[in-house]
Formats: C-alpha cells, sequence, structure tokens
C-alpha cells in the first residue's frame, strides 16, 4: 500500500480536498520517512516538527469545516536553505550564519504559506549556492538517494534528494549556473528553471542581473506546476516581475508531440560532456525522436559564453562577499573565497564586454526558435560523482580551467535567459538516473511546461526512458555519511 508521503503532490492535495487523506497524516508519513533515510542521505538541517503538526491540525479543521481550501492546503514543503523561514533555523550554509533563527519569512516562504502549505524542514546547500556538490562546513555533504556516496548535485542538492525519497512531495530550488536542474537531473526528479520575474527574487544583492531565478522541485512536471503556482507573484520589488504570471494555466493539459519541431544538441557547442554521457543522450534521442513531426541536430550560438558567465557571475559575487572576505575569510568555504577573489581582479572593461556578449546571446538565443519549437539538450556532463571530490575536475581527459566549467551544459543555457524543465530520462551507463532539459526561449514558460508534461508520459510508457526511482530499504536506517 502506497504510503502518504509517496502520494504525488497533486493526488495527495485532491485526497485532502474530498477529505480523503488528513494533513496531520500526511505530515506524520512525512516526517517518519525523514527519520528512516535521512541518516544516509543529510538532506534536511532543520525541522519544526511541531509547528508542522501544529499547522497540519489547523489544516484539517479547516476542510471539516468547509472553507475555501489554498493551492497547497495540506502539502507539506522542504525549503532550500537560502530562503529564510521565520522561527525556523536557517544558515545559508555558512559558518556566519550557523544558528540563525530569522524573525520573518522570505516573501516566497510567505507565498507558500499563504497558499496553505506547511512549511516541515529546510533543505541543505553549499555556503550560499555556491557549487555543485551540496557539501558545507556547517552540515557537511548531502549523499545521492541512488549512491549516498555519490554527489546529489547543487546547488539545491537537499531539495532534490527530499523530493526524491519521498521526505516532501514539494521543496524549493534556486538556479544560476544550474543549482536546480543539475540536483534534479542527480536525484531523478523534475525542476523547472523559469524566466527572470516569474517568481520574483527580491532578496538579491543585485537585483538587475536576472540570471539567477527561483523555481519548484517536484517528482513530477504536474507537481513542480503546483509548486510553481504557489510560487509565482506580482513584486515589483523585482525589476523584472510581470503580468506574465497569468500566462501559467491552472492545469496541464499537454501538447500533441507530434506536431513539435525539435531541436536536438548534445553538447549546445560550447559544452565539455563526457564521452559516455553523450552516447546516452544519442540513445534517448533515437528512443524519442520518431515522436515529433521533424528533428534535426542544431547548436544554439553561444560563442564566448564561458569568460562572460564567470565575470557576470563574479560581479554578484563581489556584491554578496566582498566585505565577509575581508572580514571572515577563516570561516568562508573554498568556492566563495574563489569566486570572489577572481572577481576582485575583473576590470570595468572586463565587465562591459561580458554585458555585450550576454545581450548578443540572448538575441540569438531567441532567433534560434524561428525554426524549432523546443530544445532538447542534456541535463549534466557527467554522471554523480563521489561527493568528497568538490567538483568535476577534468572530462574526458581535459582538465577544467575552473570549477564552473564542468556545468556548462546548464550556465551557457542561463545566459540566454531560457525557461527550462529538466526532466527524468532513464539512467546512465553507471545505473544512475540521467535527464534532459527541454527549453524555450525567456517568456514561453507555460509553452514548455505543456511540451515536458506531455513528454514525460511518452518517457513513463519506455522502460528505457521512465523515471528512475531510488532503493528506500537500502537507505533505511543507514548512518550519516
Amino acid at each position: 500500500m502506497t504510503k502518504p508521503c509517496d502520494l504525488s503532490a497533486v493526488e495527495a492535495r485532491r485526497l485532502i480536498g474530498r477529505k480523503a487523506l488528513s494533513p496531520v497524516e500526511l505530515v506524520e508519513s512525512c516526517i517518519s520517512r525523514i527519520t528512516e533515510v535521512d541518516g544516509a542521505l543529510n538532506a534536511i538541517t532543520a525541522i519544526d516538527e511541531d509547528g508542522a503538526r501544529a499547522a497540519a491540525k489547523d489544516a484539517e479543521q479547516t476542510v471539516m469545516d468547509g472553507e475555501l481550501l489554498g493551492l497547497l492546503h495540506g502539502l507539506p514543503v522542504g525549503i532550500k536553505d537560502l530562503q529564510a523561514t521565520k522561527g525556523l533555523r536557517t544558515t545559508w550554509g555558512s559558518l556566519l550564519y550557523e544558528h540563525t533563527v530569522p524573525d520573518e519569512d522570505d516573501p516566497l516562504v510567505a507565498n507558500l504559506r499563504a497558499e496553505g502549505g506547511v512549511i516541515l524542514a529546510k533543505t541543505n546547500t553549499p555556503e550560499f549556492g555556491a557549487g555543485a556538490n551540496t557539501t558545507n562546513k556547517v552540515f557537511g555533504a548531502t549523499g545521492n538517494p541512488f549512491d549516498p556516496d555519490k554527489t546529489c548535485g547543487g546547488s539545491s542538492g537537499g531539495s532534490g534528494v527530499a523530493v526524491a525519497t519521498g521526505m516532501v512531495p514539494l521543496a524549493t530550488g534556486s538556479d544560476h549556473g544550474g543549482s536546480l536542474r543539475t540536483p534534479a537531473t542527480f536525484c531523478g526528479v523534475v525542476g523547472f528553471r523559469p524566466s527572470p520575474g516569474l517568481v520574483p527574487r527580491v532578496t538579491h544583492p543585485v537585483a538587475l542581473l536576472p540570471m539567477p531565478v527561483l523555481g519548484p522541485m517536484a517528482r513530477s512536471v504536474e507537481d513542480a506546476h503546483l509548486l510553481l503556482q504557489a510560487q509565482l507573484d506580482l513584486d515589483k520589488d523585482d525589476p523584472f516581475s510581470s503580468d506574465d504570471v497569468m500566462r501559467i494555466p491552472d492545469a496541464l493539459t499537454g501538447v500533441d508531440l507530434g506536431s513539435l519541431k525539435v531541436a536536438f544538441s548534445a553538447d549546445l557547442g560550447c559544452a565539455p560532456l563526457d564521452n559516455d554521457i553523450r552516447k546516452v543522450f544519442e540513445s534517448r534521442k533515437s528512443a524519442i525522436g520518431h515522436m515529433f513531426a521533424e528533428t534535426h541536430d542544431r547548436d544554439p550560438e553561444l560563442s564566448d559564453v564561458h569568460e562572460a558567465f564567470e565575470i557576470l557571475r563574479a560581479v554578484q559575487f563581489v556584491a554578496a562577499h566582498k566585505e565577509r572576505l575581508e572580514n571572515s575569510r577563516d570561516l568562508l568555504g573554498p568556492n566563495v573565497i574563489n569566486n570572489t577573489e577572481r572577481g576582485l581582479k575583473y576590470s570595468l572593461p572586463d565587465v562591459a564586454w561580458a554585458h555585450k556578449v550576454q545581450t548578443e546571446l540572448y538575441t540569438k538565443f531567441r532567433a534560434f526558435f524561428d525554426d524549432a519549437d523546443i530544445l532538447i539538450c542534456p541535463a549534466a556532463a557527467v554522471s554523480p560523482f563521489p561527493h568528497a571530490q568538490l567538483f568535476v575536475e577534468e572530462v574526458n581527459g581535459e582538465k577544467m580551467p575552473t570549477y564552473m566549467r564542468w556545468l556548462a551544459m546548464t550556465y551557457a543555457l542561463t545566459m540566454a535567459l531560457p525557461s527550462a524543465v529538466c526532466l527524468p530520462c532513464g539512467v546512465d551507463h553507471l545505473g544512475m538516473p540521467f535527464g534532459i532539459q527541454v527549453v524555450g526561449p525567456i517568456g514561453s514558460d507555460a509553452y514548455v511546461l505543456e511540451v515536458a508534461f506531455a513528454l514525460e508520459q511518452a518517457l513513463a510508457a519506455n522502460k528505457e526512458t521512465a523515471q528512475p526511482e531510488p532503493n528506500l530499504k537500502s537507505l533505511a536506517g543507514a548512518g550519516k555519511k
């Protein structure tokens, strides 16, 4: 019999709405799952059992009273530890904030509570979200649910693990260089990177650089869409927030895959890609290509993307961390130090050049879709690697020039400001989750979600491309890594 924590978010919400599932029962099931498996994974950094139980009891009473219910009514939600939660420890993965308990919610968290979400736990992240291996000096490393000795990706790694194992049905994430998409693919779940401003981002030190975004993580496209609906808002404290939020449909119906013109790109023409992962992608392309009206191999134009990304990323690191580096260097991790120090070496002409390149990339990327409805490419360049290794140092024997370069499959697209769904697509050559990106230009969020929803159903019908599931029995009772 399926445990409540294993229900999809959409199904659990439907059952709650017709009094067939108690929010109290659901919260207790999620707490039990955390107790069972998180010792092996270390995904949860803080848990509010008393608060969640009280909120669930209130949610149950609201149902019994016949009152109107919010989108997430009674659903437990995991919050990435980069977002403040009132009364619940929030550290940003940093020793600087190791004991911080905020007095107020981040606006995104407040929106989720307003829609009936039960804030159950915080999920692990690298320090200040810097890195695609979820580990920090406060909590240590988070393991992959398919192999706890390997990384779950990052920086939304704790969220990816929590969702994959049923600790929570929904979790928040954020994405800059791939912080949402990488853990989604490594953990075999769905992650959605929306267009800038769709989910307001109002607590970032550089508001006018739109590359970092907030988005949902879940076990299915439909569940991710449900969380997205609760995250949507119009908030002018985010200069990119707009009425585009009204374009997201209340329910997904899918599209006819047989009508689509699809561009496939194995490496975006610029990203390092492990040879074995390339073979896996080619196999998946063969398995799904017949579904579409037309397919062709075509790379977007992303010239000069690597250096431009590093420079613009550095602008944000210097703005956020220069004073921390000067005053508290001994408490910071290597990724934050590395990014900030490299950023301080760039000049104004460097920054001006990077902005010019990014503008050109954005324009050319939009034009790319004049001849394609959607772009499909791998979501990660390598298979999950041991979390004791901080980052990927080489791909196919080629040394990576920075700790970020192996993430070009995601950050190169970030520079074009896309809408992108990371979709599970079977397992790779090592039996670990493999994911693809379903990508459209800025503003195409509703369409990208509809395509991903339809494609997800088609993938589920084929054993080779179906979503993998972790072995929970092997995780139960294991000690922390």
